[in-house]
């Protein structure tokens, strides 16, 4: 694994440190069509959730992501928007006490880039970093503080088992509850890409190879909330239980073909760390 360099390396860990200090998909095509509909199998439902949602358009988004390892707990909450027609989407990320940074952290989420801004590192204000998903352990599944929609959502391409729970109304809505365990590295076979890199890498990277999962899917079978849990060593190499991070990311969608304002940032925008002078 490439080893990143000093900026990099420290926007994107600046959320795991303050668990450890104590403290993307769709398939581009322009709308649903009144084809899309649940499917009777369960299997099915939950795979096939990911690119009926991406022909939706667009949605709001709201994500929250809790840390634990040992007796220390972080809670990341973020809202935002995905387009999986542009796939490109933000989101602002709310950073707890403890943190390498503070405040808020901004997000611009495309296939296999993610650009952050206030992440720490020096990184003077206003300005972006931008960073390679395959430069990251994790595939920024988590390292931001949030798991980008398009990423949740692709996730469950990888679904290995899916178990109906039941019915449930949410907001007026009447979804359809499952849960089962979902293989990362066939999600990134599945999706394909550059979609396909931080899922790929994830796989790499987490303990916990069939990961957790519990999904809400609307009558259209869209994907309307996913819960994935997964888990990490805090300590390379480590298999102690008090080195391993538990990671519980949440992703709601709502509001689908609702407009999202995010777009790559302009190149004056974008904050590149000049080389280290070498040591004498």
């Amino acid at each position: 694994m490439k080893k990143l360099k000093p900026v990099r390396a420290a926007a994107a860990v600046a959320v795991l440190t303050a668990v450890l200090s104590g403290c993307s998909g769709g398939d581009g095509r322009a709308r649903g069509t009144s084809a899309d509909e649940l499917s009777a199998d369960p299997l099915t439902a939950v795979r096939s959730a990911a690119d009926i949602t991406g022909r939706t358009g667009s949605a709001r988004t709201t994500t929250e992501l809790v840390t634990e390892s040992g007796d220390k707990k972080a809670v990341f909450n973020g809202t935002g928007g995905y387009d999986y027609v542009k796939r490109v989407g933000t989101l602002e990320v709310t950073v707890p006490p403890g943190a390498a940074t503070t405040g808020t952290i901004r997000e611009i989420v495309l296939p296999g880039t993610v650009y952050l801004q206030n992440s720490g590192a020096k990184v003077p204000e206003g300005k972006w970093v931008r960073l390679d998903v395959r430069q990251l352990p994790d595939g920024n599944l988590v390292s931001s503080g949030a798991t980008d929609p398009a990423s949740a959502a692709g996730a469950l391409r990888g679904a290995q088992s899916a178990e109906l729970v039941g019915t449930e109304t949410v907001g007026g809505v009447l979804l359809t509850r499952y849960k089962g365990t979902l293989d990362l590295a066939k999600a990134a076979e599945a999706t394909g890409g550059r979609g396909a890199d931080g899922l790929r890498m994830a796989a790499q990277t987490f303990t916990v190879k069939q990961v957790p999962y519990e999904a809400w899917l609307d009558a259209q079978g869209r994907l309307r909330k996913v819960v994935e849990t997964f888990a990490f060593a805090g300590v390379a190499g480590s298999k102690e239980a008090k080195d391993q991070v538990t990671v519980v990311s949440t992703t709601s969608l709502a509001e689908f073909g609702a407009p999202v304002q995010a777009a790559e940032p302009a190149a004056s925008e974008i904050y590149s760390m000049k080389p280290s002078a070498p040591a004498k």
